[in-house]
């Protein structure tokens, strides 16, 4: 894996993955949300079969599991986790002293929003979880369903008829989870796009292309899918550019506007 900017660099290390991807203030960063998503060149966010790791690649789980391995929480949809068959954080070596340093447990924390609370808690994410898993559900979700999803993981209630994401994530803040990594799906990133909470997408983009639709399926999600961008186009500012094998690996941060 070679870096292509802000300088060129080959051969990049596990070690050097860090120190790119490092959070903004490492070890005692700042709340901040970071999204990473994987796309085709022509902006698809799933294969055909529903899943986004049909069009990952080597490098882009190696990156995945530095990105999990820096946070403090991984935050998902529900849909996501389900589709994708999340299963709770492993304790990697290379991680052990980074993360006692930091100050953060021994692997991140698994929070899921649901507002459904359609979940299996009997599912190893709840079960054998070395963090105990989150829950992040609003006030209209079913308060019987919210008891069961209790016994087996921490809820937090943040909004009323639906998830309200900035009170979602100063949540989190409140329990020290300030690094937060995200891996979507597309209608949670609209959302927290549309929110005005996203500080950082890391992008990569499979030298694959989707074409205008798949077999039996008319509609192909972009990586954004949902919730309405009143001031579209929204500018980001790249931070770095990586690629190994034709794929890229793009980090964007928001733009800040002084005074």
């Amino acid at each position: 894996m070679q870096a292509l900017l802000p300088a060129h660099a080959s051969d990049l290390t596990d070690a050097d993955l860090d120190e790119l991807y490092a959070w903004p203030g490492w070890p005692n960063p700042q709340p901040w949300l970071r999204v990473n998503m994987v796309s085709s060149i022509d902006g698809a966010g799933y294969a055909p079969d529903g899943k986004s790791e049909s069009i990952s690649s080597a490098a882009d789980r190696r990156i995945f599991g530095r990105l999990r391995g820096l946070a403090d929480v991984v935050l998902a949809g529900a849909g996501t986790v389900r589709a994708e068959g999340y299963r709770p954080a492993q304790a990697k070596a290379s991680f052990v002293d980074r993360r006692a340093a930091a100050g953060q447990t021994v692997v991140p924390a698994i929070a899921i929003i649901s507002n459904s609370l359609i979940l299996d808690i009997d599912a190893p994410l709840f079960t054998d979880a070395q963090v105990q898993t989150i829950v992040i559900t609003s006030a209209a979700s079913d308060p019987d369903r919210r008891a069961q999803v209790a016994k087996r993981a921490q809820v937090i209630v943040a909004g009323e008829q639906g998830v309200d994401l900035p009170a979602a994530l100063a949540a989190l803040h409140t329990q020290g989870l300030t690094r937060v990594h995200s891996e979507g799906g597309p209608r949670l990133l609209a959302d927290f796009v549309a929110a005005d909470v996203l500080d950082e997408l890391q992008l990569t983009i499979t030298p694959v292309l989707a074409g205008g639709s798949y077999a039996n399926k008319p509609y192909v999600p972009r990586i954004l899918d949902g919730a309405l961008l009143a001031d579209a186009p929204r500018g980001l500012r790249l931070h770095h550019l990586l690629e190994e094998d034709g794929s890229l690996f793009a980090s964007y941060r928001r733009v800040v506007i002084e005074g």
